[in-house]
């Protein structure tokens, strides 16, 4: 498995980035990072936007859920044939919004994996023999970030576009209207609004910049996706 990982995820993704590094003008590693997250979100966006539609089908359907639950309350198997009766109906996979993610899962884990490898020089035996070696990967960014040091500005930069992000989320899936029930997911949503937020600013205020700057891409993308996400599906 770990041979597959590595020949099958993690070297093409990380010869992309070295790749992208050789052509970008002024060999920029923090650029080469952005617009290798931007490729491969972008690739994934299909995958993206069907589990949030998913979660918006769902948060729909809570009402009519909850009245199945009073329905059925003591009858557990009852219930869930009538659940599942009522998905295919309204033609809703109650799994669409976790399949996709998991999909994505060790593609970005292997992304992950190659940013942080391009910020350590041994790491360049890894390349195919039709990249061009660098002789050295920058570790300036934009003329004055680090890359492999922590930057507090960026962590809190990333904190706040996960709090933006979260409650975006929350929006999407929030009910149609007053009477309607919450779902779940939205209910966590809320609940996870300020304490994720501050989970990320914890966590990337111990990484290097590089794996920052990566995370606060992937945050704005997804930001963006969103947005587009509540204007097409209102």
């Amino acid at each position: 498995m770990g041979f597959l990982y590595n020949e099958l995820l993690f070297r093409p993704l990380f010869n992309l980035l070295v790749f992208i590094y050789n052509i970008v003008p002024g060999n920029d590693f923090g650029v080469a990072i952005i617009l290798l997250t931007i490729v491969v979100r972008l690739v994934f966006t299909p995958l993206s936007i069907k589990a949030l539609v998913s979660q918006k089908e769902l948060s729909k359907l809570q009402p009519k859920i909850k009245e199945l639950q009073e329905k059925h309350k003591n009858d557990k198997q009852a219930l869930g044939q009538a659940t599942m009766a009522l998905y295919k109906e309204h033609n809703v996979n109650p799994f669409g919004g976790c399949l996709p993610l998991l999909i994505q899962l060790p593609v970005l884990i292997a992304l992950y994996s190659a940013l942080n490898s391009g910020l350590k020089p041994e790491s360049l035996t890894a390349l195919y023999s039709f990249v061009s070696h660098p002789v050295a990967i920058k570790q300036i960014a934009f003329g004055f970030i680090n890359l492999t040091q922590k930057n507090a500005i960026l962590a809190v930069l990333a904190g706040i576009l996960q709090w933006f992000q979260s409650k975006k989320a929350a929006s999407f899936q929030a009910p149609a209207s007053k009477n309607e029930i919450p779902s779940p997911t939205f209910q966590m949503s809320k609940q996870m609004l300020y304490f994720f937020p501050i989970m990320v600013i914890i966590i990337a205020w111990n990484l290097p910049a590089g794996l920052t700057i990566y995370w606060v891409t992937a945050t704005a993308f997804s930001i963006f996706e969103q947005l587009y996400i509540n204007r097409k599906y209102r």
